[in-house]
């Protein structure tokens, strides 16, 4: 996969706004323009990541689950999925999914040492070639329940790729039992998200926030668990969580179960 160093990629864009070093000047100049704009939109990363790691928390240590598909993983910092999950069942297998290459070769220099987490390669907008990719069937038990994490992600997804049958082909594919985690930016009132979403196409060259509506129909199919798709400090908070600042309502999260 050829690497372009000059052209910004989201996954270390967002590195950045969390203060990470594996980023590159085009995705710092990227991301300084959305903290020009958008001041607090460090606050709506770190809130991500903060759901992220309490819905991880719910499927491995309440749901039960111990097998996990990240798909868009971006770049590792503290507190990645794997090891959230295997501090509650060491045994708990995940794989991690993205189109990076920089992801790609990070996460694999990271884990490979560990028996339990995989790195793979693939693309949400293919979700065929996630399913029939001969890593994700060996790493992951296709006949046990698997937690499907798209955490920031499907915003990426524009309306002409068809994001309603990229998911309904993954969950398809899911065993009964399986549980689905989104989190995405969406389309409000506030000129910020117009703003925001403005610059990460022009920047990425990508980005479509959606309504919670929108968003809602993207779990078709499934059932979603309480408190079902709400702003993202409002799913299932733990203390201290921030609560009452307008960037925080530009997202949502959702987990959902397939029957």
């Amino acid at each position: 996969m050829p690497f372009d160093a000059s052209r910004p990629h989201v996954a270390r864009v967002y590195d950045y706004l969390l203060g990470g070093k594996d980023n590159f000047a085009a995705d710092r100049a990227i991301g300084d323009k959305m903290l020009a704009s958008v001041p607090a939109v460090q606050l709506g990363v770190r809130a991500q990541r903060d759901v992220l790691g309490r819905v991880v928390r719910y499927l491995v240590g309440e749901v039960g689950l111990r097998q996990l598909l990240d798909i868009g993983s971006g770049l590792p910092t503290a507190d990645n999925v794997h090891e959230i999950a295997q501090r509650i069942d060491p045994a708990t297998r995940v794989v991690y999914l993205d189109n990076d290459p920089i992801v790609l070769s990070h996460a694999e220099a990271l884990l490979a040492d560990d028996k339990a987490t995989f790195v793979v390669d693939g693309d949400l907008r293919d979700p065929a070639g996630i399913v029939a990719n001969p890593d994700v069937r060996k790493y992951l038990d296709w006949e046990q329940p698997i937690g499907l994490l798209m955490c920031g992600v499907l915003h990426y997804v524009l309306d002409d790729e068809q994001p309603a049958e990229v998911v309904a082909t993954l969950y398809d594919a899911l065993p009964s039992g399986s549980y689905v985690f989104i989190h995405h930016l969406l389309s409000t009132e506030d000129p910020a998200a117009a703003v925001l979403q403005e610059q990460m196409r022009s920047g990425l060259g990508r980005a479509q926030f959606r309504t919670l509506d929108e968003v809602r129909l993207l779990f078709d199919g499934l059932e979603l668990v309480e408190p079902g798709l709400v702003p993202v400090p409002d799913w299932r908070p733990q203390p201290p969580t921030v609560r009452d600042h307008p960037v925080l309502e530009m997202a949502c999260a959702g987990v959902a179960r397939k029957h």
